[in-house]
């Protein structure tokens, strides 16, 4: 048992979606953002490669002016835009992204969550792809700072036809996503942290069959994007965590003035 286990003063902790991460950020909290279907991914796979993303919420005219402002290129689903751009929220379309390449990546979920979140005193994205890459950056940071605590904010999905209950929806993908960060990291952890890193243990060995079959899974699949849900479904094949700087996610580098005060 860690130290800071014995203090009874959990560390690590889990929420969801918008809210969650403004109220983490507020708190000053490190944030972890988990949408693993597909933006999480998508971004892990374009930083790892190089590539320096801007996430932005999914309003045409402010993506535009980021891109035009950063000199970047704009990533849009193919049903978001008449003609078709470069990369997508598909991790698979950055796996031949040229290193330095600026890519502004608007969802209305990871991306979204991310500039709710954008006053932590930091700010990495994660998925299956880099749960432990992300881990031990994370790890790293609060080790040198005792004072601070992290969030894992699975981000959920949102329901069309927002009712009575809001919009938001549970996303077995996100849980898993966060899960898999959470039980690497070595801190005292709430008991919804808890049950998210078991949950994650509990279906290590079917991570492939779980976001086969999970709505949103099916969802993708329902629109030719099996690939994509293979793709977000492989475990820690990257070495990378994203960390957002200003305004943009480039690789996480411990000696190069990512330490927090």
């Amino acid at each position: 048992m860690n130290d800071d286990q014995d203090t009874g003063i959990p560390r690590v902790r889990l929420t969801w979606g918008r809210r969650g991460a403004h109220e983490a950020a507020e708190r000053g909290d490190i944030l972890v953002v988990v949408d693993t279907l597909r933006f999480s991914t998508a971004a892990a796979t374009a930083v790892h490669h190089g590539a320096l993303i801007y996430p932005c919420a999914t309003d045409e005219a402010v993506y535009n002016a980021l891109a035009q402002r950063v000199g970047g290129e704009v990533a849009l689903h193919h049903t978001a835009s008449p003609t078709p751009t470069r990369f997508s929220l598909s991790p698979r379309s950055f796996l031949t992204v040229e290193p330095g390449a600026r890519v502004v990546l608007p969802s209305p979920n990871g991306s979204t969550c991310s500039q709710y979140g954008s006053r932590a005193p930091a700010l990495f994205v994660g998925a299956l792809v880099n749960a432990q890459a992300v881990a031990r950056a994370v790890s790293h940071l609060l080790d040198g700072a005792s004072h601070l605590n992290v969030t894992a904010l699975a981000c959920g999905e949102r329901w069309r036809i927002p009712d009575e209950e809001g919009a938001l929806r549970f996303a077995l993908e996100d849980y898993l996503g966060a899960g898999a960060i959470i039980s690497t990291l070595p801190f005292s952890q709430t008991m919804e942290a808890q049950v998210c890193a078991a949950t994650f243990q509990a279906l290590r060995d079917q991570i492939d069959a779980a976001l086969w079959e999970c709505d949103s899974g099916q969802e993708l699949r329902g629109k030719g994007l099996d690939e994509d849900v293979r793709f977000a479904a492989q475990l820690n094949i990257y070495d990378t965590a994203p960390i957002l700087r200003g305004e943009r996610l480039e690789i996480f580098v411990a000696d190069r003035g990512h330490a927090l005060a």
